[in-house]
């Protein structure tokens, strides 16, 4: 693992667990065949690449009501979604 090997000051399973442990209780949305063919609807209705229909598809499924993205127009709304570029001032 890279947090292992790679920095300076390598981190120990423990700071590495500690840092992972909150992720742990996000929704993992799997992408079902009728994701799939969700996508392709939700990428006509929006005008975005198939891939990213798919990822609007999975927010909107997760009931999410903002998506943090760099890859989609800084607070554009797609249907319930509102798009924030995080790395935006």
């Amino acid at each position: 693992m890279s947090l292992q090997r790679k920095l300076t000051r390598p981190l120990s399973a423990a700071e590495i667990r500690r840092l992972v442990q909150p992720y742990l209780s996000w929704e993992v949305v799997v992408n079902t065949p009728q994701a799939a063919l969700d996508a392709l609807e939700v990428s006509a209705r929006h005008k975005v690449s198939y891939w990213d229909g798919l990822v609007l598809h999975a927010a909107e499924f997760a009931g999410a009501a903002v998506l943090y993205s760099e890859d989609f127009s800084h607070r554009q709304r797609y249907g319930s979604l509102r798009a924030i570029n995080p790395f935006r001032d």
